[in-house]
């Protein structure tokens, strides 16, 4: 028996960890937030029974997060801890029970709403924001400063005066719904997979390598607890100092209350448990802390969460609803996603009619039956998603639903690669979703935008069989006599749409290939290959090895890249493009020489660097006379070496006697004889 609850104990924390570690460190909920704290009381009482069996490294003793690997790790100076979460009233009066037992039934507290999204530490020197930082793991996290500067909410430098040399001020970084909605639209519209809710986006965001990229997306915060050196001599309470943190012109919630009693706490849950809804961001419950920074002191702390504060979680709204049937949508780059279709019920103020269940492994994990009842629960997902199954409510004699190996389009059968969750129809010059698809992408805005044709235009001009392939369209003026006989296509619709792919040739290079539809390439990815390899004859002659090396590139897209660039059709499509005039090289600049003191050498730039981004060093080098490479050869002179640089990378330098040398070690060489 011993050995089997010792099993289970080392079970559910390898599980709890998976759970950590998907929504902190690739900000994936693979789980709801109440189903993941019954596990962990699970856990705690199952520890707290045989503590012979118990971790130093279990969940139940650390904070929830990890650090990413792709940022500089900085220590928190005051660990940013987790707080210990409720679902019920009795619990909450227990805490106030506790609390007034400590220190005496002269208490306040500070009710906060607990916003759905990153938690971030702010550090301001002389009133400057000097560091930002991710929770991590609670003792140390990734510095994100550059890309916390363009929240536009978070002042660089405050205009007032009062506060300390040195601070720092905790808060949460979170997206708009509307942002949110607009921004996953465009993710579709581009072929890339939808975040699942806001918080998974405005982590996803704040994560990414190019701080220009986080200012294209529209993030805010709230800030509301201060950690000072000699903090309680300049305040009595957090209320105080929220109100002080207020004047300094930082971002703070408007809907935080200061409470009396256990009362006026359960009272303001209640009124927004009703009332989130109409928020313009999502919470998922209400924060209570200790008012007094004396009685938090007494209180202290456990070894992850304090003593003084709680949280309430509000549960995720859940209905029942029947499952009418599955069906399947083909999409542009041949995703197949499979849709479940309901009897229209209401929920968080919409009627839903359809759920995603994302891929097969999802459909075997809820073990989805023809006809379940099934919960479908809205709470912080824009998107409605089913949770469970009614089972006491399942008809006898039900087929499970069973994912298709054929596509629903075209019957081609599907390919599922290794490592991925989605199926695939490979059949993309077969299958009408993918084609239609592709074409609509193409002439889209970020694309070529090409004035004058749409989304009905592509549906239309497919079904007549006037285009089957993206090159048909820069042939279109030899059918102009059988346009005129389409509904709605006047002679000067006809001009207007030929002028329109007239211009799109004139397009960058980055546009067309990001227009081209290659699977996981995006508009940021076209932009980072198009930049490092100047042409797309360049990128042809790449290996993937070559291309997996240019930054946030990676092994999976630069097989799609390479694999893309290596069909026969492909290459046949993409030679009629260029015979029709579209750019498939960067226009070189000219590059105005600021000195000479790198002619003649070569250079390859790899890993990150805190001063200067690959593509302002590559300018630097170029600016004074050296020449960049794309790959490590014997035709290299140095490599210029950043943090966390692929180690295969640096064997090849290694093995080949090829100097590594720093962004330092590049002004030196360029200051050298000034």
């Amino acid at each position: 028996m011993l050995a089997d609850i010792q099993e289970k104990i080392a079970r559910l924390a390898q599980e709890l960890k998976e759970y950590n570690y998907q929504y902190y460190v690739l900000a994936n909920s693979v789980i709801s937030d109440y189903e993941f704290d019954i596990k962990l009381k699970e856990l705690e009482a199952l520890e707290e029974e045989y503590p012979q069996f118990k971790d130093p490294n279990s969940p139940t003793q650390k904070v929830g997060g990890d650090i990413t690997h792709k940022f500089n790790t900085i220590k928190h100076r005051w660990p940013m801890l987790s707080l210990g979460n409720t679902y019920n009233e009795q619990e909450l009066r227990d805490f106030d029970e506790r609390v007034r037992k400590a220190v005496g039934n002269d208490v306040q507290y500070v009710c906060e709403l607990k916003f759905d999204g990153l938690s971030i530490s702010i550090t301001y020197e002389q009133g400057k924001l000097v560091r930002a930082v991710t929770r991590g793991d609670g003792t140390q996290g990734d510095e994100v400063t550059n890309n916390v500067k363009t929240i536009r909410s978070i002042p660089h430098s405050l205009k007032t005066d009062g506060y300390p040399d040195l601070f720092e001020i905790r808060g949460e970084i979170f997206m708009h719904h509307a942002a949110f909605e607009r921004l996953n639209q465009q993710r579709e519209k581009n072929g890339e997979q939808p975040y699942a809710n806001p918080r998974n986006f405005a982590s996803g965001t704040i994560k990414l390598q190019d701080p220009k990229e986080v200012a294209k997306r529209p993030l805010d915060c709230f800030l509301y607890f201060l950690y000072a050196d000699n903090r309680n001599r300049i305040f009595d309470s957090h209320w105080e100092s929220i109100q002080a943190v207020k004047s300094w012109g930082f971002p703070i919630c408007e809907h935080t209350k200061l409470c009396k009693n256990i009362d006026e706490i359960l009272a303001f849950i209640d009124f927004w448990e009703e009332m989130r809804h109409q928020l313009t961001y999502d919470i998922d419950g209400i924060v209570i802390k200790v008012n007094d920074y004396a009685q938090q002191e007494e209180l202290g702390f456990t070894a992850k969460s304090p003593r003084w504060a709680i949280s309430y979680k509000y549960k995720a709204e859940r209905v029942e609803t029947l499952l009418k049937n599955v069906t399947y949508q083909v999409g542009r780059t041949g995703a197949v996603t499979p849709v479940a279709n309901l009897e229209p019920v209401l929920l968080a103020g919409t009627t839903v009619k359809r759920a995603s269940l994302h891929n097969a492994n999802e459909i075997d994990r809820l073990d989805l039956h023809e006809g379940d009842t099934v919960y479908v629960e809205k709470g912080g997902e824009i998107i409605p998603k089913i949770i469970g199954v009614n089972n006491e409510k399942r008809a006898v004699g039900t087929s499970p639903v069973v994912y298709p190996t054929v596509c629903p389009e075209c019957h081609e059968p599907l390919v599922r690669q290794e490592g991925e969750a989605v199926h695939y129809c490979p059949n993309e010059t077969g299958c009408r979703p993918q084609i239609v698809g592709k074409l609509q992408h193409f002439i889209g805005r970020k694309m070529m935008d090409i004035q004058g044709m749409g989304n009905e235009t592509m549906e239309t001009f497919y079904s007549l069989g006037i285009l089957r392939n993206i090159s048909d369209i820069y042939s279109l003026k030899e059918h102009r006599e059988e346009l005129k006989s389409i509904e709605r296509f006047g002679e000067k619709s006809i001009d207007n749409m030929l002028t329109g792919i007239e211009n799109s040739k004139s397009k960058p290079f980055e546009k067309v290939l990001f227009a081209l539809g290659i699977r996981h390439v995006g508009e940021t990815i076209a932009k980072k290959l198009a930049l490092h390899f100047k042409s797309l004859d360049n990128l042809v002659q790449a290996s993937v090895e070559e291309i997996a090396n240019v930054q946030d590139i990676g092994i999976r897209i630069a097989e799609s890249v390479y694999n893309y660039l290596h069909s026969e059709q492909h290459l046949l499509e993409i030679s009629k493009l260029k015979a029709a005039g579209l750019q498939f090289e960067i226009e070189e600049r000219e590059i105005v020489l600021a000195g000479k003191n790198l002619a003649g050498k070569t250079f390859l730039i790899s890993g990150v660097f805190v001063d200067f981004s690959r593509e302002e060093l590559a300018q630097l080098i170029e600016s004074h006379g050296g020449k960049m490479l794309s790959s490590i050869s014997a035709k290299l002179n140095y490599l210029v070496a950043g943090d966390k640089m692929g180690p295969s990378k640096l064997a090849k330098a290694e093995k080949l006697k090829i100097p590594l040398i720093s962004d330092k070690e590049i002004l030196e060489m360029i200051d050298q004889n000034k």
